[in-house]
Parts: structure tokens; C-alpha cells; sequence
């Protein structure tokens, strides 16, 4: 039983890791780089790739004790992370569709849990 739990919680991890990558790989898409190479070669699109390998490393782990009726609804928590990093990391104002995405994936999650 407490396998299971571990599994949960590095199959969330694994989403929440994901969703900073994809903070790190915008911020980088929204920087000026002095030519190309720095374009695909900096520090946020190096992390952001490394962590989205990472999160592959963690799935592998957390998918032997996690039902897989189950990874749909743990992976669509993203949407949630990536909006709550966005305003806090990028200073960005949730858009009246992120919301109603939330709410629509709070919605869906709890009938999936009935």
C-alpha cells in the first residue's frame, strides 16, 4: 500500500516537474538571443529538456504501482501547474480560458474520481 501512495506522489511530481519546464522553455522563447545557437543552447532550454527527461526517468517508477485509468486524470493536472507557475514565475494573468480550463479539469476530475 504505501508503494502505491510513493507512486502517486512521483506520478504528481512528475506532472508539476514537466510544467516547469515548460515555464523554463517560454521564458526562453520570450528572451532575445544574440544569434541562433544561443537560441537552442542556454541555460533554460538545456534545464527545461533536461527536466522533461527527468520527468520520463520518474514515470517509469511512478507507473508500477499507479492504475492506468488513473495517469489521464494525474497528467491533466499540468494545465492547473503551468497557469499557477505562470503567474507567479512569469507575472502573467491567468486568461479567461486558462480559468475556465481549470475549472473544467477540477470538474472532470472529481466525476472521474465518482
Amino acid at each position: 500500500m504505501e508503494w502505491m501512495n510513493i507512486s502517486y506522489a512521483l506520478a504528481f511530481l512528475a506532472v508539476f516537474v514537466a510544467s516547469v519546464s515548460q515555464i523554463l522553455l517560454k521564458q526562453s522563447a520570450q528572451t532575445e538571443h544574440k544569434n541562433i545557437i544561443y537560441k537552442f543552447l542556454n541555460w533554460r532550454v538545456l534545464l527545461g529538456y533536461a527536466l522533461l527527461f527527468g520527468t520520463t526517468i520518474i514515470n517509469v517508477f511512478a507507473y508500477r504501482g499507479v492504475e492506468l485509468k488513473v495517469t489521464p486524470m494525474i497528467e491533466s493536472t499540468g494545465i492547473i501547474w503551468v497557469t499557477i507557475l505562470a503567474v507567479f514565475l512569469l507575472g502573467e494573468r491567468p486568461t479567461k480560458r486558462a480559468i475556465l480550463s481549470i475549472i473544467v479539469t477540477i470538474v472532470g476530475i472529481i466525476v472521474f474520481s465518482l
